[in-house]
């Protein structure tokens, strides 16, 4: 190639020469490109750090009702409204937040004697669910209990909304950072130098789920028999993830 640009461009001259000469040893360089880039691709170490912030819970979620039974549907759909209505209106006194129904049953009770299927009578339920600060939780399942509640069947803990996207913020920073170091210990081990970072993944900073709280006695209720029922919200650990892909 080169001798055919020299016999087309040979009248240039000296400057002429060297400006082919120059020209042909770039589109050699470039060529050698994909070859360079592969080898750089070679030379990558890719570690994932994790971070972890752990915060405060503020706010109980409370999943509680009232189980009525009786001989008759009537009489205990009567009777679980009675209560139900009692309960709500002790609920939005105390101006707990995100207060919904979450369950309304009435089911028939069947008694089995000799094999034979007989109907002793009916199970009526209604359940709510409502978020309150922790440190009313505990009085306030009490009251409940005292107007009409008969089960509490969950209790979750959540940090605030602020509190957690912060948190988040924070443990991606640390992930990052445990990534690097990762990567730092790796290799002066190997007597090498980090260089550039080629590729970020993130992997996720969300929280877990609110921690759940259920009976230890496998019931699903809790006792509520004490003057004021103690509710410890803990903390919140809120997890991320971070993959780093760096040349070296």
């Amino acid at each position: 190639m080169t001798q055919t640009f020299l016999s087309r461009y040979g009248s240039l001259g000296d400057q002429g020469l060297q400006a082919v000469v120059l020209i042909v040893g770039l589109l050699a360089l470039g060529w050698m490109n994909p070859a360079i880039a592969q080898e750089r691709l070679l030379r990558t170490l890719t570690v994932t750090g994790q971070g972890i912030e752990r915060i405060p819970t503020t706010t109980t979620q409370v999943q509680l009702g009232v189980e009525v039974q009786g001989e008759t549907a009537a009489e205990v759909q009567q009777e679980v409204a009675r209560r139900s209505a009692a309960v709500v209106e002790l609920l939005r006194s105390r101006n707990v937040q995100q207060l919904q129904t979450t369950n309304i049953q009435l089911n028939p009770v069947y008694s089995y004697d000799d094999n034979v299927q007989r109907l002793r009578g009916y199970s009526a339920t209604n359940t709510v669910s409502f978020r309150v600060p922790n440190g009313q939780a505990g009085t306030l399942l009490d009251d409940a209990v005292q107007a009409g509640a008969t089960r509490i069947d969950y209790i979750s803990f959540t940090a605030g909304e602020s509190a957690i996207a912060t948190a988040q913020k924070e443990a991606l920073r640390e992930a990052t950072q445990d990534a690097q170091q990762q990567a730092d210990v790796v290799l002066s081990t190997l007597n090498l130098s980090r260089k550039d970072i080629v590729n970020i993944q993130i992997n996720g900073a969300t929280p877990p789920p609110p921690m759940p709280l259920f009976d230890q006695r496998g019931g699903g209720n809790l006792n509520v028999a004490n003057s004021v029922t103690p509710i410890i919200g803990g903390d919140q650990e809120v997890q991320a993830s971070v993959t780093l892909q760096i040349s070296y």
